[in-house]
């Protein structure tokens, strides 16, 4: 009986000291997830500011449908059909989405 009962304690003690260091590791990992961000939100701040103003404005978009790229992709498609690799119907379609027709 005496033996049971040390089992069980030994058991009980474990099982607490358990849940304990979980709980622990648990708390330390939030702490150490909160001081990571705040350390990357420091050091995106720090590099942004080194950059110049321009970089802080967005790039400006490329002209749609400029007419030199139109005709280079019209181009390379026809040479894509002439050689039989898109058929007259795949051709259609992707000179339609070039024109945007």
């Amino acid at each position: 009986m005496s033996l049971l009962r040390g089992i069980v304690r030994t058991a009980v003690i474990s099982g607490t000291a358990s849940a304990v260091n979980g709980r622990v590791q648990r708390r330390q990992a939030e702490r150490f997830a909160e001081r990571d961000a705040e350390t990357a939100a420091r050091r995106h701040e720090a590099f942004a500011a080194q950059l110049p103003p321009e970089a802080h404005q967005a790039a400006p978009a490329p002209a749609a449908g400029s007419t030199g790229n139109v005709l280079e992709q019209l181009k390379t498609l026809g040479d894509l059909k002439a050689q039989g690799i898109l058929t007259e119907e795949e051709f259609a379609t992707q000179k339609a989405k070039i024109l945007g027709s």
